[in-house]
């Protein structure tokens, strides 16, 4: 349902330029944006004045590394259209970083990451894998390895500043939205990443306002099946059935953060298990499902240019991506 947001992560000094190069924040301190994982994770736009290269990909390559040749073209293969053009744009990224000056290294995506947004409905992914923690792990080990993280990192101050300008562009503006939160977000319509998504979408500001809008539009349906009563009536049955398991919970997204703040496997295991099992039993999953999808015809009827563009650019894109990618 719309475009998948991906996690965005920005820290101070060194550290922030440094979640610049991996596709984070440019202008702006943002908090974390389009993205997710999940992570959502996309409503956090709201508190932005200045958009930057919103689509991070700390998050979306929480199962990657830094890959070979084959490996990227495989891509194109047997990668999902949203790795398939996450892999394009960096490829285009690349070869304008190089005529820069830079290196710039294509991270190719590896297994598609499951997301539960509302519960954890599958039991036996959760008898596998618990909450992620696999993948949890995966993050911060592709954060530690990453070659563009220790490249930005090699660079004096002054060259630092200069990878960054050169990639997202020397001033935020340029690239405007409206969004129906009432915030306006801007990006520069040059650098290497806003050279990347017009060769690749074409209507590079068609792009901007579309995907902008709809991932504030997806935290916002999100939140609203969140407050929704049929969602809430459900989940009043999923806790007392949480709570005859031996896990007194009351709401999904505790249990989640609690197994992300750091349990033992075998911890996570269970309660992973028992949400799942709930989910089932009482019907959460379904309802949540069911109450997700209507508020998301709403949307899609009442910001029909949004989506249309989206889709419509996406579709155009892919073939261009693969060609791309092939190559190489």
């Amino acid at each position: 349902m719309g475009q998948a947001a991906r996690t965005a992560a920005g820290v101070a000094g060194a550290a922030a330029a440094m979640s610049l190069l991996l596709g984070c924040a440019g202008h702006s301190d943002d908090a974390p944006a389009r993205r997710p994982a999940s992570d959502i994770r996309a409503g956090a736009q709201a508190d932005t004045r200045t958009d930057t290269k919103a689509d991070s990909r700390a998050g979306a390559r929480a199962d990657t590394r830094a890959d070979t040749e084959a490996d990227v073209r495989a891509v194109a293969r047997t990668g999902t259209s949203r790795q398939v053009l996450d892999v394009a744009e960096q490829l285009l990224e690349r070869d304008c970083m190089r005529r820069h000056g830079f290196r710039f290294w294509v991270v190719a995506p590896a297994t598609a990451r499951r997301d539960f947004p509302y519960v954890l409905d599958d039991i036996g992914w959760a008898r596998t894998h618990g909450y992620g923690a696999e993948q949890r792990a995966a993050l911060r080990r592709a954060a530690a390895i990453d070659p563009n993280k220790h490249y930005l990192l090699s660079l004096p101050p002054d060259r630092r500043t200069a990878v960054v300008a050169a990639l997202n562009g020397p001033r935020p503006d340029g690239l405007t939205a409206d969004l129906p939160n009432g915030v306006r977000v801007t990006h520069s319509d040059t650098g290497c990443t806003a050279e990347a998504e017009r060769r690749l979408y074409g209507d590079l500001p068609a792009w901007f306002r579309a995907t902008r809008t709809t991932t504030v539009l997806t935290g916002e349906r999100m939140a609203a099946v969140q407050q929704d009563q049929r969602y809430l009536d459900a989940r009043e049955d999923w806790a007392r059935c949480m709570k005859a398991a031996g896990q007194p919970y009351t709401d999904p997204r505790i249990s989640r953060a609690t197994a992300e703040r750091g349990v033992s496997r075998a911890r996570e295991i269970r309660l992973a298990v028992a949400e799942a099992t709930c989910a089932r039993s009482t019907g959460l999953s379904r309802v949540a499902a069911a109450v997700d999808r209507s508020y998301d015809t709403r949307l899609r009827q009442r910001y029909p240019g949004a989506y249309g563009d989206l889709a419509r650019l996406t579709a155009a894109a892919l073939p261009r991506a693969r060609a791309l990618i092939a190559r190489g």
